[in-house]
């Protein structure tokens, strides 16, 4: 799964742009420019990735971007991070279960999930190759709204 979503921009006032993310509804900012804005929203994004994380909670796929629409990547480690989550609960495995097949603590996957700490893409790309799965980074140029 590619963690960049669409976020559509709107003019609030003459000094504010908000941006709204369809797949992530909650997920709400807003910056003075678009430059600003969609800067923002980076943010914005991955902290609600990061609430879905720590409270369980689906992560929703990224619908296909719209016309007017701008696609907001979720930070690199925040994707790495997003995607163990994922893996795990596609595995069908609990963190206790998967810890012990990863031959480490359940605390020590607790803090790989956790998104607010710091953890090597080395070892959450160890992680996932655990699981079958296979973290890729792609490099592309911005595509203008």
């Amino acid at each position: 799964m590619r963690f960049v979503y669409p976020a559509r921009l709107r003019h609030a006032s003459a000094d504010e742009i908000v941006v709204s993310f369809r797949d992530l509804p909650a997920c709400l900012t807003s910056g003075r420019d678009e430059a600003e804005a969609l800067y923002e929203a980076q943010d914005a994004l991955e902290e609600a990735i990061a609430g879905r994380i720590d409270d369980s909670q689906c992560i929703p796929a990224p619908s296909p971007r719209k016309n007017g629409e701008h696609m907001v990547a979720l930070p690199i480690v925040a994707a790495g991070k997003a995607a163990l989550a994922l893996a795990i609960r596609d595995s069908g495995l609990s963190i206790a279960e998967f810890a012990r097949q990863f031959r480490t603590s359940e605390e020590s996957v607790r803090k790989m999930l956790d998104p607010r700490r710091r953890t090597s893409s080395d070892r959450i790309g160890k992680a996932l190759h655990a699981l079958g799965r296979q973290i890729t980074v792609e490099l592309r140029e911005l595509i203008p709204g």
